[in-house]
């Protein structure tokens, strides 16, 4: 399995044949390396966590242009689809479907979920969530999406048990580091996590720093990639 960190909180995820894109915000995102035909290049699924500009990103346009399945709840994938997706598999908060080489299981996450309209009116986007991605071969990855620490990831590392995790840190809008290294401590036995939505925006926290030093001696390998260079799992 090969990950590709894309700024932010996207990712290019390949297991087999499925080439997977989650979050896909990058266009005017200034952490976003190269360009995006090259990040898009081949992707079979795109997977979105909720309704936020910064999560949606170029969702519509990539779906619309190659086809690819796009992954989400159904008020989003709804919305995507109302902009030129033509092939969407919605779930919701407590299901799981099926996606040929992979499942997605749909988690909770404490966070919002909304995009701007027209006219600047909000449009409801359904509740945020947190998203599995469950191979048939290889290591399950937890994607939090947008949340602070909440008492049911427990219940998530019951019923799941995720092998990697992919967690926010960069505070105001999620979980700190600190609190995010806590999460990872108390209710999760993950073999790696790797740190996101941090640096993006001068009000995120500008580094991981304070989640790494939060998980110093966890015995939980903190992977802290370099945007646009891939890594294997």
């Amino acid at each position: 399995m090969k990950l590709t960190w894309l700024g932010h909180s996207a990712f290019r995820v390949e297991m087999g044949e499925a080439v997977v894109l989650i979050d896909p915000f990058f266009s005017g995102n200034p952490t976003f390396p190269g360009s995006i035909e090259d990040a898009a290049q081949g992707v079979t699924h795109i997977l979105v966590t909720h309704g936020h500009d910064d999560h949606l990103g170029d969702a519509a346009a990539i779906a619309a242009q190659s086809g690819a399945q796009v992954i989400a709840n159904f008020e989003i994938c709804q919305y995507l689809a109302a902009q030129g997706a033509t092939n969407i598999n919605p779930g919701n908060t407590g299901g799981s479907l099926g996606c040929g080489d992979f499942d997605v299981a749909f988690t909770p996450a404490v966070h919002s979920s909304g995009a701007m309209g027209e006219n600047g009116h909000s449009v409801y986007l359904g509740n945020p969530n947190g998203l599995i991605l469950k191979p048939r071969q290889g290591r399950s990855i937890f994607h939090m999406g947008d949340t602070d620490i909440f008492g049911d990831m427990a219940l998530i590392q019951e019923f799941h048990e995720p092998d990697v995790g992919i967690v926010p840190v960069g505070d105001r809008f999620t979980m700190n580091g600190r609190t995010a290294a806590i999460a990872v401590r108390r209710y999760f036995r993950f073999e790696a996590v790797i740190p996101c939505h941090y640096g993006t925006f001068g009000l995120l926290a500008p580094d991981p720093s304070d989640f790494v030093a939060g998980l110093d001696g966890a015995g939980t390998r903190v992977i802290v990639p370099r945007t646009g260079q891939a890594f294997e799992l």
